[in-house]
């Protein structure tokens, strides 16, 4: 029996440390790319806890024979995903306007930054969530693939069309020379 199959029992048996000790393992992670997909940190506190809320209600249902981040990952997506389509049918809080606001002096570096973070922004969800799992939170496309339950070549071929959809953004705000090209990766 696997570790994370031992601690998913100790859980299912009702065992406070466990579901701690499972918390406290996977809450950062969680909690990180729900606030890089959802853009606001009071959704992402929400979506954490309904995230953990749902591992700890399907836990039965996890195959073992698989690895467990890359399932909570997953879980953690749909979550985002659900609150996202809820999102567009009810304004967004004031609040969120404080947290958009750019309180320091811009410079240029500080300018690109914020230019991708808009264009990576602007990308549709699916391209989105697969270019923030591989290059903020340093996924394998293995784990990207289980989380987002798609097969790998899919999630190269997303990864690839996010990273020309980026470049193209950026070369139309002028941060990009219109004769450079992307690279192959």
């Amino acid at each position: 029996m696997t570790a994370d199959a031992a601690l998913v029992n100790r859980c299912m048996r009702g065992d406070p440390a466990a579901c701690r000790e499972l918390v406290e393992r996977f809450a950062g992670e969680v909690f990180a790319i729900c606030r890089r997909l959802l853009r606001h940190q009071h959704d992402a506190e929400d979506v954490t806890q309904e995230v953990f809320l749902r591992v700890f209600r399907s836990l039965s249902r996890w195959d073992q024979a698989r690895p467990l981040r890359p399932w909570i990952l997953g879980i953690a997506i749909n979550r985002c995903r659900t609150w996202i389509s809820r999102r567009g049918k009810r304004p967004e809080l004031a609040d969120y306007l404080h947290e958009a606001a750019d309180h320091h002096r811009p410079d240029d570096t500080a300018e690109l930054a914020h230019a991708i973070r808009n264009a990576v922004d602007e990308l549709r969800p699916d391209y989105r969530e697969v270019f923030v799992l591989f290059h903020e939170f340093g996924q394998s496309y293995d784990e990207i693939a289980a989380a987002v339950e798609r097969p790998v070549g899919t999630i190269k071929t997303w990864l690839h069309r996010a990273r020309l959809e980026i470049f193209e953004r950026l070369r139309q705000r002028g941060f990009i020379a219109v004769d450079e090209q992307p690279h192959a990766t």
